[in-house]
């Protein structure tokens, strides 16, 4: 079968592959839609870990069944789910240590296009149905649908590590399709004040529609004291980093508060080496300032909560599909895209019909 794959670092292509075969508790799917993500442009441009030749890419998709295992007991062919793009082994270890990202190994959760096969193949695998596929409910989109399985859940992850608490002031940094949901769910979890960092305007406006209260342009000048002027010297209580090179990591920290301030992280550093930190407004090691660094929530319960969301209209995530394809064949097209990032770009949606 046809699928898109990492040649080697640099280069992809189109590969025929073999036919996934489902075990007892998995199934057969074929993709409706598919998304790009900027994981997957790291994935192919940024280095990173040593890929499985031709590994196939993807991990945001909504697909139809096409087969499922013999102890498959809550899906049938034909039914139509969304697909988290974190997939975690329900059936590891490490489970009932709570370690749901990385029980057997690190980043374990995170296997579609990274340690096994991803979505971008005519036909692909899921090891674990029950556990791991999401019902969408009547009357969502399937634009709502595919960016809950990945955008959504991240960028409410970063919210919901900042500790945030009604009436607080949040930052988020990037205000990619990732950081706009970080905006809505700030504003969700109580943030009186979302102070949201970056400059595309396509992106600047939906920031505001997500609940941003003043987006400000790192290319006005340094964001820490933009920040800092906006806060009477004293930061936000809430750091949410969703982008940006190594040197976010060290402006969010000296930009959150003394004592009870959070930095959230749910950015991707590239590369090796290391990330700065701070000696001074990290209190020479005793701010008091607490980092979280977390991978995106995942599995079945949690996609059916990110979708129940959209049936109620706490979110419109469908706002961030700014461009869509129709073929296949377009999904290296669409990479690219995520990739030149062109400046009325958000997200891409791919459809197979």
């Amino acid at each position: 079968m046809k699928a898109f794959v990492l040649k080697k670092p640099g280069q992809v292509g189109w590969e025929d592959v073999p036919e996934p075969v489902p075990g007892p508790y998995g199934a057969i799917l074929e993709p409706v839609a598919m998304a790009p993500c900027s994981s997957d442009v790291h994935t192919v441009f940024g280095g990173g870990s040593p890929k499985a030749p031709n590994l196939v890419l993807g991990h945001e998709c909504v697909a139809r069944i096409v087969e499922t295992g013999e102890l498959v007991e809550d899906f049938k062919p034909g039914e139509t789910v969304a697909v988290p793009a974190i997939t975690p082994d329900w059936r590891a270890r490490g489970i009932q240590d709570h370690n749901f990202k990385h029980a057997s190994a690190p980043f374990s959760g995170h296997q579609l296009g990274r340690s096994q096969p991803g979505v971008f193949a005519e036909r692909f695998l899921i090891p674990d149905a029950d556990t791991t596929l999401a019902r969408i409910p009547e009357g969502i989109s399937t634009e709502q649908a595919l960016m809950c399985v990945d955008v959504v859940t991240t960028g409410f992850t970063g919210a919901e590590n900042g500790n945030i608490k009604f009436g607080d002031t949040v930052v988020v940094m990037g205000i990619g399709p990732i950081g706009l949901m970080a905006v809505a769910g700030a504003a969700l979890k109580g943030a009186s004040r979302i102070l949201a960092v970056g400059s595309r305007p396509v992106c600047v406006k939906r920031a505001l529609e997500m609940g941003a209260t003043e987006v400000l342009n790192y290319r006005d000048g340094d964001v820490v004291q933009q920040v800092l002027e906006r806060t009477d010297g004293v930061g936000a209580d809430c750091v949410i980093v969703c982008g940006g090179g190594d040197q976010v990591f060290a402006q969010a920290v000296d930009m959150v508060r003394y004592g009870v301030g959070v930095v959230s992280n749910i950015n991707y550093f590239g590369g090796t080496g290391d990330l700065p930190f701070p000696k001074f407004s990290g209190g020479r090691g005793m701010a008091g300032k607490t980092i979280r660094t977390e991978l995106a929530e995942g599995g079945r319960v949690r996609i059916e909560r990110m979708l129940a969301m959209v049936k109620y209209g706490r979110i419109h995530p469908e706002k961030l599909v700014t461009h869509r394809l129709k073929g296949f064949d377009k999904i290296e097209q669409a990479l690219y895209l995520m990739r030149d990032k062109p400046e009325d770009l958000i997200k891409v949606m791919v459809t197979m019909e």
